[in-house]
Formats: structure tokens, sequence, C-alpha cells
């Protein structure tokens, strides 16, 4: 599975993106895994409430499953304009 980071996670996180095979079946358990791989990810997924998630480029909430999902993105919120 891809993950993609944009904006201050990229920065935080030091990557672009990687390649992983989680053992998480949603986004917010994904999340945690994330968390979990370095002090970088740590700070990136502090606090879930500045994040937004997508599953193969569709917007999807925490409790999403990412079974066969080939890319997870996160990003910060978006405002229009």
């Amino acid at each position: 599975m891809n993950i993609l980071y944009f904006a201050w996670l990229r920065e935080r996180i030091g990557l672009r993106q990687e390649e992983l095979a989680p053992q998480a079946t949603t986004v917010g358990a994904l999340m945690d895994e994330l968390a979990a791989r370095s002090a970088g990810h740590a700070s990136a997924f502090a606090d879930r409430s500045a994040i937004r998630a997508a599953a193969d480029q569709e917007l999807v909430e925490l409790d999403a499953p990412i079974a066969g999902a080939r890319e997870i993105a996160f990003f910060p919120p978006m405002t229009g304009g």
C-alpha cells in the first residue's frame, strides 16, 4: 500500500510517501500504526482533528476500512476560496 503525506505532515515525517504492508484494518488504526514508526510520524499524527484522509483518492473517515486500497493519503484540511 502506498502511503502519501502532504504539507506539514510530509515535513514532520520527512517523506513524501512510503510503501507499506500495514496490519491495520481502518484509517484510524493505520494512523496508530504509523505513529509508532518514528518520532516524526508520532508528531505528525498527534492531533488527528487536523488531518484528513483519502483512500484511492476518495475522502474517508477514520473508521473507514482500508482493505483493498492501493493508496492512502494524509493531508491537512482544505479551504475553499
